[in-house]
């Protein structure tokens, strides 16, 4: 327990942690009942592929930016704003909702001005966690941070439905706005003089196309960038495939929606705790969670009833999380630091900005050929993602190149050919 939970010890990162629990959660609510609100005011697939695009495009039109900003920023000061601009999202979809016949225009322009926010607070946020601790303890606190992102959903989509199902989806909206109370006063309170932050970047030409063409020259960075935009595309579309896979396909409710999502979370936070255990980061560990991904997604997708797809759901929930905590960190840790910024920011680019791509996609094969095939795609590309990840590492140290471009992997390499 104590090295599971070591970087708590560090006043800011447990004010940090304890505002992203609360306004996480409140996140969540929020999605949940934008796709439950879109999918039963159209009673359409595809709208709901489009509202998650509409909540994604920014990050993929401005992700490189982002990370620039991110990496010039003042990250604590930044945060704030982003944070502030987030909460009067929610507190708008809140008036829509209340309305009572919402138009879904509105809600598509809503999600599209809050994913302008996300773009920006999506590096920020995840390159501030290394600010936060010492590099001993970075592994441990991205995944302690996950853990809290990915626990949320246990409680979030679940609260979610409470609400849907009582009092209606306004005060879903609104729970989520006042949850960024928390983070702005953990934010607030921080003893900034027990922060260390990266030297921000210098203002410059072709900045942008240097952080570019470091990560595309660092294979540490590259190779888990390229895995990630494959799964990002196609098998990170919850949002998606879900509803329909729980309301069409296994004929439930929308409370037996959010409980499925929250058994999903169940798994997601197992998953983060087991990561936060672990000190050592390598290729191999990227290559075996994206196969194990690729197959809870193919195990949900035949599963006849619900009370056996919510087993699956955690499966899938636990090795999505691995994936996630791993590729991460290995960014975090190999890039410069004057770049973690823009390396983070691709990141969130092929994995968040990547859903106007697949959300589309996704939605229309669950509405034309059934939400199984949804997941199927998902999992075929999950699959596909770790083949790509261990035959690229392979050829690297073939050719006698360590995989982070410093230091030999010897060990890694003999995981790498039994992966």
């Amino acid at each position: 327990m104590s090295r599971t939970f070591r970087s708590l010890r560090i006043r800011n990162f447990r004010l940090f942690l304890v505002g992203q629990l609360v306004s996480q959660a409140g996140s969540w609510m929020r999605m949940v009942a934008m796709a439950l609100l879109v999918f039963n005011v159209t009673d359409d697939g595809v709208a709901v592929g489009v509202l998650v695009a509409c909540q994604f495009f920014p990050v993929l039109l401005l992700g490189p930016w982002a990370g620039l900003v991110a990496d010039r920023a003042d990250k604590r000061k930044l945060l704030l704003i982003v944070q502030s601009c987030l909460m009067g999202q929610s507190f708008v979809l809140a008036a829509l909702a209340a309305s009572g016949d919402p138009p879904v225009l509105a809600i598509y322009a809503v999600a599209l001005a809050g994913g302008f926010a996300t773009a920006l607070d999506n590096p920020t946020r995840r390159s501030f966690v290394v600010e936060m601790v010492p590099e001993s303890h970075v592994q441990n606190a991205v995944s302690l941070n996950t853990a809290v992102m990915t626990g949320s959903r246990i409680f979030g989509p679940a609260i979610a439905g409470l609400l849907v199902s009582t009092v209606g989806y306004a005060w879903c909206f609104v729970g989520d706005g006042l949850s960024y109370t928390a983070v702005l006063a953990g934010l607030w309170l921080m003893r900034t003089e027990e922060l260390r932050p990266a030297p921000p970047a210098s203002r410059g030409k072709g900045q942008v196309r240097a952080g570019l063409r470091y990560v595309r020259q660092t294979p540490a960075l590259f190779i888990p960038l390229v895995m990630m935009t494959v799964v990002g595309t196609l098998a990170f579309n919850f949002q998606v495939v879900l509803p329909v896979f729980v309301k069409r396909t296994l004929g439930g409710s929308d409370a037996q929606f959010t409980l499925l999502f929250s058994a999903l979370s169940v798994g997601s936070m197992a998953g983060a705790l087991w990561s936060a255990q672990r000190t050592v980061v390598r290729l191999r560990h990227i290559v075996l969670a994206t196969f194990a991904y690729g197959i809870a997604m193919l195990v949900l997708a035949v599963m006849p009833t619900l009370a056996l797809a919510y087993p699956a759901a955690v499966l899938v929930g636990m090795s999505s999380v691995v994936f996630m905590t791993t590729s991460t960190t290995m960014l975090q840790l190999r890039a410069d630091p004057s770049m973690r910024g823009r390396a983070l920011a691709l990141q969130s680019m092929v994995f968040l900005g990547s859903t106007p791509i697949g959300g589309p996609i996704i939605g229309w094969v669950s509405e034309r050929l059934g939400a199984r095939v949804g997941l199927g795609v998902g999992g075929v590309a999950c699959l596909a993602a770790a083949a790509y990840g261990a035959l690229a590492g392979r050829r690297l140290l073939q050719r006698g190149l360590s995989i982070d471009g410093e230091r030999p992997l010897e060990s890694s390499g003999a995981d790498l050919q039994r992966a």
